[in-house]
């Protein structure tokens, strides 16, 4: 995808801008009385977590507006998990093919022109294939991250709120700068010249019912017995997505705390989470362990069961990838290992999450700015943590 978004999205982007001002030189855009909001984030899961204060402030600030939210088809579950969107409102590109990705992409194309947008809220990192759907919605406000005088990053010239990446502080922070955009004058530069502070990006707290709960675990003791006999369940959550491999803390020493952790607590459960993809090596992780007390749920976890799961256990253990924002709402005490990338740029927006990192001088090496690419083969980084340091906090985080 990234290929694609390089190759084809450059020279698409430049060809769009030399067509707006060719336009925009004959026929001045006029007045638009429209008064809807899109957002629009397809990549990455627990953006869509990350980016709920965002959502939260585009309805507050402009109530008459409905809010509509873009997403590739495979991660709109990640929406259910806040709830913000309502179901009607989340549009969906599949991308698991260059041929559903262009009959998807020109069908969003005429879905987008009909919903009466005032504004397109481009949330991703520089990506062309956004700035183009932005550009393409018809919105005659579009928003997003601009690179002003950062080199390669060049994206065409078709937002007209223009806010600068801000590398320095948490990513919804610079999400609620986008939305704040649309509250300033235009032609303000840069647009996102606004104080958002720790607490306006809280989380709100999202519970299950009681009804919920127990359906949950009638449906997990009828699977997984051992866990009915147990006090204490703590969540081990071994991958990573794809498009970051390299954010995997070694799967040996997964298997080591989990070892040490099972030995010294006989009412505690481990439990590994996981897609249905990664059950094969979930298992190797479960045998690894020796104990009838360990469980693999790696592809029994369906995306709405994932918030009773958080609620009822103790603690986790996860890579930076999209559980440890999921957990957050819940207020799971999680603690996350962190390598090519930064927790104060990503963390979780979780008061009871702790990360690690092992701070070498090469981390982290992905950003916005490389597009979320680097040359390293050996995460040095990740290996740097070790398993005497995840143990020990795990303790504290059981209690």
């Amino acid at each position: 995808m990234r290929q694609i978004d390089f190759w084809a999205g450059v020279p698409l982007a430049f060809l769009m801008t030399l067509y707006w001002r060719i336009r925009c030189f004959f026929s001045p855009p006029a007045p638009s009385s429209a008064k809807n909001i899109l957002f629009i984030e397809l990549s990455e899961m627990g953006s869509a977590v990350i980016a709920d204060a965002a959502l939260k402030r585009a309805g507050a600030l402009f109530p008459e507006a409905k809010v509509y939210f873009l997403i590739f088809a495979k991660n709109r579950p990640s929406l259910d998990i806040m709830g913000t969107i309502a179901r009607e409102n989340m549009l969906t590109i599949r991308a698991d093919s260059l041929f559903t990705l262009a009959i998807d992409t020109i069908r969003m194309i005429g879905k987008m022109r009909s919903l009466d947008l005032m504004a397109a809220i481009d949330l991703e990192m520089f990506s062309r294939f956004s700035a183009l759907l932005t550009f393409l919605s018809g919105a005659p406000k579009r928003v997003g991250f601009h690179r002003f005088h950062t080199e390669g990053l060049y994206r065409g010239e078709l937002l007209t709120h223009r806010v600068p990446y801000n590398p320095h502080q948490h990513v919804a922070k610079c999400f609620m700068a986008l939305v704040h955009a649309l509250t300033e004058p235009e032609g303000t530069t840069p647009h996102g010249k606004v104080l958002v502070t720790d607490e306006e990006i809280r989380l709100a707290p999202v519970i299950p019912t009681p009804d919920v709960l127990e359906a949950f675990k009638a449906r997990l003791f009828e699977a997984y017995p051992v866990l009915r006999r147990v006090d204490r369940w703590v969540i081990f959550n071994p991958n990573a997505s794809e498009l970051m491999p390299l954010r995997r803390w070694p799967y040996d020493r997964y298997m080591e705390v989990a070892r040490r952790l099972l030995a010294e607590d006989e009412s505690l459960a481990v439990i590994i989470t996981g897609v249905a993809s990664e059950k094969a090596e979930a298992q190797t992780l479960v045998e690894a362990t020796g104990s009838d007390r360990a469980v693999n749920l790696a592809g029994f976890t369906r995306m709405e069961d994932l918030i009773p799961l958080y609620a009822l256990s103790k603690a986790m253990v996860t890579n930076d990838s999209g559980p440890a924002h999921f957990a957050a709402p819940v207020g799971l005490p999680t603690l996350v290992l962190f390598g090519p990338e930064t927790p104060a740029l990503y963390g979780a927006l979780n008061d009871k999450a702790e990360f690690l990192t092992a701070r070498l001088a090469c981390s982290p090496c992905v950003s916005a700015m490389n597009h979320r690419s680097t040359a390293c083969t050996d995460p040095a980084c990740m290996r740097a943590i070790t398993v005497e340091q995840v143990h020990a906090t795990m303790r504290r985080l059981l209690g």
